[in-house]
């Protein structure tokens, strides 16, 4: 494959060694946050190994959360980092896996593209990996591509072979290699240790990749003679080896990245010449982090409590509600099962606030229900989402529109009031045509996903919290609230306060007399920044906050 790179896009690629979870999407959206700083425009891209398609039908457990783009894509939760880091805005571009390439190929093949060659590893499949990587040329001044997995593993290696012929193809002045990698501190033995991130680099140089820069996750800072010390035996300058240390805080990141004089070195090595960066507002950032005047406990009721990763999104936006309030905000996560049948609902007692957060299938429904029911009951700031919003219509219609049985088709097919069902038609205002699915679709096929426009009613909760009339916000669910219960559910004091441009789809429920209860159908968490807090997370924690008077 013949790259004709545009010169108008230098790309970084970064890659993992040791072991996983050591905070590649972290270093990366901490770069370009510092690129960000100096006036650069970056982008990103996540290749991941893993042959599904997407991760949109993995278990949370195993993967983590979904994280869903404004074009309906979903997508590796590193995406969330790096939209939460940056202005850069996340598609159906930015992230990869093997299986979507692989699917790709397969296609080509089966149409004939490859004049009837031998479809091979190379070139066939890393000639799709580059080209999916080359999508981002033009479109920014940076690229950055996390190569997901670790090096070593045998289904990143297409990735970085791929990466290893782009280097050719961009040349050195185009593209850079950054190496994140562990060096861990022996505490028996009072030694900070080398040989993993030799052996990682050695992995890596055997696939062709000499790293221009390392970066080493460690809990303490490494002194000079250590960075000689792995700079030696790795085949780099000193200066391009970097201490990652453990922050207790993760937007500290890109100012101890900073402090290393890692964005000064990566732009020399590019060749680029820019300003000094302006880092204050991270300062400012961290500062009100670490020093609120005040404090508030929200109780979240979910089915996936034991990961936190699986509501990585959620967690954040709760913090940076915290932030915009001045506050530091405690999470409880409360397993769901744990408050169904006649267990007790104590553990919500001296909680704040209460949020149930999106979810699929039936276990631990019943629990959140308790929840929610403790929340309307006991005047306890509510804030319900996706799954946690139609929960709120069922708990509503069953114990005050007295709707015996009520419950969604989701966990009871057969129920005699389906107040949240499977809509099968629907208007899509983003292609402006009619979208339609069935129990019969597959099951990625069954979601609406992505940005959808929303109408709010004036003098609610939501009005109050966006300060304006129509917003647009993500959405990732297969079942909605009926709207043959709307006229009856409103009767009995439920309020349909924000809906589709047409009214067919209903986006935010409320409850008045009440101190401030809501549920929405759509994913805020997905578009919170910290510098940016989300709306409905301000107004949560403000809310939560004033409960405690």
């Amino acid at each position: 494959m013949d790259i004709q790179a545009s010169r108008k896009t230098k790309f970084i690629f970064i890659t993992g060694g040791v072991l996983s979870s050591l905070g590649k999407g972290l270093a990366a959206a901490s770069i370009g946050a510092l690129l960000e700083s100096r006036g650069m425009t970056v982008t990103f891209q996540k290749l991941d190994p893993y042959i599904n398609v997407d991760p949109g039908t993995m278990n949370p457990f195993q993967h983590g959360e979904v994280y869903v783009t404004d074009d309906g894509a979903e997508t590796d939760l590193d995406m969330g980092h790096y939209e939460r880091y940056t202005k850069a805005v996340m598609g159906r571009i930015n992230n990869y896996t093997s299986g979507r390439i692989y699917y790709s190929v397969i296609m080509k093949e089966r149409r004939g593209e490859y004049l009837g060659g031998t479809v091979q590893m190379i070139p066939h499949i890393t000639d799709e990996i580059k080209r999916s990587v080359m999508q981002l040329d033009g479109m920014a001044d940076v690229a950055i591509v996390e190569i997901g997995g670790t090096v070593g593993d045998i289904e990143g290696l297409p990735f970085i072979e791929a990466i290893r012929q782009l280097r050719g193809d961009l040349g050195r002045d185009y593209s850079l290699f950054i190496h994140l990698t562990l060096v861990p501190f022996i505490k028996t033995a009072g030694e900070i240790k080398t040989k993993p991130t030799q052996h990682s680099v050695k992995e890596l140089l055997a696939a062709g990749i000499q790293p221009d820069i390392l970066i080493c996750r460690t809990e303490t800072p490494l002194d000079a003679g250590v960075k000689k010390k792995i700079a030696l035996f790795c085949n780099i300058e000193p200066e391009a080896v970097f201490t990652a240390v453990d922050v207790d805080n993760i937007y500290e990141l890109p100012l101890r990245l900073h402090e290393e004089g890692a964005d000064h070195r990566i732009l020399q090595k590019l060749g680029i010449w820019t300003g000094a960066p302006n880092i204050a507002p991270w300062q400012d950032l961290v500062r009100r982090s670490k020093s609120p005047s005040r404090s508030v406990t929200i109780g979240i009721t979910g089915k996936y409590v034991e990961l936190k990763e699986a509501y990585k999104s959620l967690h954040e936006a709760l913090i940076h509600g915290g932030l915009a309030c001045d506050a530091k905000v405690h999470l409880r996560y409360i397993a769901a099962d744990d408050l169904e049948g006649s267990g007790s609902v104590n553990e919500l007692a001296d909680c704040d606030g209460i949020l149930v957060p999106g979810g699929f299938g039936s276990r631990g429904t019943e629990g959140k229900i308790r929840a929610i029911q403790h929340a309307r009951e006991s005047k306890v700031p509510f804030f319900g989402i996706c799954l946690g919003m139609q929960l709120a219509v069922v708990e509503f219609a069953r114990n005050v529109a007295g709707l015996e049985g009520a419950d969604s088709v989701e966990l009871n097919p057969a129920t005699a009031h389906p107040v949240i069902y499977l809509m099968k038609e629907w208007y899509d205002f983003r292609s402006g045509r009619t979208e339609t699915r069935d129990e019969r679709s597959d099951m990625g096929g069954t979601l609406r996903l992505g940005a959808y426009p929303c109408v709010l009613q004036a003098n609610s909760f939501a009005h109050a919290a966006y300060a304006q009339s129509e917003i647009s916000e993500r959405h990732r669910h297969r079942y909605e609230f009926n709207t043959l219960y709307r006229e009856r559910l409103e009767q009995a004091g439920l309020i349909v306060s924000g809906s589709s441009p047409d009214g067919s789809l209903v986006e935010i429920v409320e409850l008045g007399g009440h101190p401030w209860f809501l549920g929405c159908q759509f994913h805020p968490e997905f578009k919170s920044k910290p510098m940016l807090p989300h709306p409905l997370f301000r107004a949560f924690i403000a809310a939560a906050l004033a409960h405690q008077l």
